[in-house]
């Protein structure tokens, strides 16, 4: 009995995974982003001083999307791994870190919590760490897919603690969304 799959067995695999966890991985990001109302057209986030290296807003709609996709194809490549060593904790490991930056975004636009946006975030930079060693150990190129996620959450986090930085008096705060309205 030959337990070894063919070459093109072994891409259909990897296609398959690639058509479930890329999209699902970027829609997963996507609806963390909306449902917490992050970005500029936030009310408390528009308010805040923005940190000198604060890059243009769509910056972040572009980088994302792009590191959305390269971590479900890096996904893809370890669970088209059938058999190897280490793709169970590699896709724990994963499933860590994404769900740490699902809830980023919640914590930092939703409710405001730069603190506890920061401890999340550096938490999650130390889970993707891991994720992308155990990634390379299953599969070197999808822990070389996870380098440019590694490098933006560094630059996130100092962004993270630059917005809390230069806006203490707003973590936490929460605004009604009113209009003042004066009588005359």
């Amino acid at each position: 009995m030959n337990l070894l799959a063919s070459s093109g067995q072994l891409r259909a695999s990897f296609m398959r995974w690639l058509l479930v966890c890329v999209p699902v991985i970027v829609l997963l990001g996507f609806l963390s982003g909306t449902l917490s109302q992050s970005g500029p057209d936030n009310p408390w986030f528009a308010e805040l001083v923005k940190p000198a290296v604060y890059p243009p807003p769509i910056t972040f709609a572009i980088v994302w999307t792009l590191l959305y996709a390269m971590m479900g194809t890096a996904l893809a490549l370890v669970l088209a791994a059938r058999g190897a060593r280490g793709r169970a904790a590699a896709g724990a490991a994963f499933a860590v870190q994404f769900a740490l930056n699902l809830a980023w975004s919640p914590i930092f636009f939703g409710a405001h919590r730069m603190t506890a946006a920061l401890v999340v975030i550096l938490l999650m930079l130390g889970a993707a760490a891991v994720t992308t060693v155990l990634f390379a150990r299953v599969r070197p190129v999808a822990g070389a897919l996870l380098v440019p996620y590694l490098l933006w959450l560094v630059f996130a986090t100092y962004l993270n603690f630059a917005f809390l930085q230069e806006n203490p008096g707003l973590d936490g705060v929460q605004r009604s969304g009113a209009a003042a309205r004066f009588d005359i």
